[in-house]
């Protein structure tokens, strides 16, 4: 497994990230732990959750139990320090996390201290906003974007404050680095401006969806913005939740499947048909399609760590078959192609 290093922070991780929102859902218990440990036999070291963790669905009574399954894994193993772990301060939500307030600096240092007993860790490396308090255009929600009621001043004082409460929690141990999720260019040029204005950690990385199916709008501002700051980009869904493979074309929803227990807003024709042209290429190439997504990520010009979330072991092992891959500067000018024909596929 190679290695990488996160934004500026000099904290080494693997370059694949393991996802973790559905231990307590989709993944039970024993599974999540069975992850855990066969990750570290593949060089994984990285683990992305979140406190209102596990999704699929998002529920009020479920909201900390992926954490709380993190921790216990902890206190059984005693390998707490062979991983670099990832959880975010959930903010804006639908009234699921702390009847969805949004994020001050009281709300991050008690949401920070919460994830730290479920976890049941001294200290977290990476703390990142799951939201700006501003609203966000990601999760399809571009369509309808309006940016104009938003103000400057208060955005501005309130990054302040919350980086003021962030430099306290590095000063006391608690975290090591403060990354960002759902953020614009805009957004995340302001916290670098912040942290610099009140002297907290310098923005590490930036959560984003990304995938070959999912480009914009990052491969614009944000690309050249995490090249020139040194901002890693942690891409979630680089699988595009399962449809590179193939298995959801035409409507179908295999049994076990995440879709299986509700309608995508990402179903459409238009999607089939980006999923079609790059099922093909990875014929034309004799590439399983997950691994080609994967290291598609991997190769992209600016530094970039894709997240990857697997139900079961037998997918995590599926995945790991290809983690070495290299595309091929053909494959990879195919795969641009298909962003071309099909830019906005959900």
């Amino acid at each position: 497994m190679q290695r990488t290093v996160i934004g500026k922070t000099g904290i080494e991780v693997s370059e694949f990230c393991l996802g973790t929102m559905t231990f307590g859902t989709n993944t039970t218990e024993e599974e999540a732990h069975q992850q855990l440990d066969l990750s570290l036999e593949y060089g994984i070291d990285f683990l992305d959750t979140a406190e209102m963790y596990p999704v699929n669905p998002v529920k009020k009574e479920t909201v900390g139990v992926t954490e709380e399954i993190i921790g216990r894994w902890n206190a059984r193993s005693g390998r707490r320090s062979e991983y670099v772990i990832a959880t975010k301060c959930a903010g804006v939500n639908g009234s699921f996390v702390r009847e969805g307030q949004m994020v001050d600096g009281n709300t991050i240092r008690s949401a920070c201290e919460s994830s730290l007993k479920r976890l049941q860790t001294d200290y977290i490396d990476l703390y990142q906003l799951h939201w700006p308090n501003r609203g966000s255009y990601h999760f399809r929600q571009i369509w309808d974007y309006n940016p104009s009621q938003q103000d400057r001043a208060a955005t501005i004082a309130h990054m302040e404050d919350v980086m003021s409460t962030l430099k306290a929690l590095v000063d006391e141990g608690k975290i090591r680095s403060f990354g960002l999720s759902n953020e614009s260019t805009w957004g995340t040029n302001q916290w670098l401006a912040a942290s610099e204005s009140v002297g907290g950690p310098r923005v590490a990385s930036v959560q984003n969806e990304y995938s070959v199916l999912c480009r914009m709008p990052f491969d614009g501002d944000l690309a050249e913005l995490c090249h020139n700051e040194a901002v890693t980009l942690l891409a979630f869904s680089p699988l595009a939740t399962g449809f590179v493979t193939g298995k959801y074309l035409d409507g179908a929803k295999p049994k076990g499947s995440r879709h299986e227990q509700g309608d995508s807003p990402r179903l459409s024709a238009r999607l089939d048909d980006a999923v079609r042209a790059f099922v093909g290429v990875a014929e034309k190439h004799g590439i399983d399609t997950v691994h080609m997504a994967m290291a598609f990520c991997l190769q992209r010009p600016f530094p970039c760590i894709p997240i990857f979330g697997t139900t079961t072991t037998a997918q995590l092992e599926h995945l790991m078959l290809g983690k070495d891959m290299q595309l091929t500067d053909e494959a990879l000018a195919d795969l641009n192609e298909i962003n071309r024909s099909h830019p906005m596929p959900f």
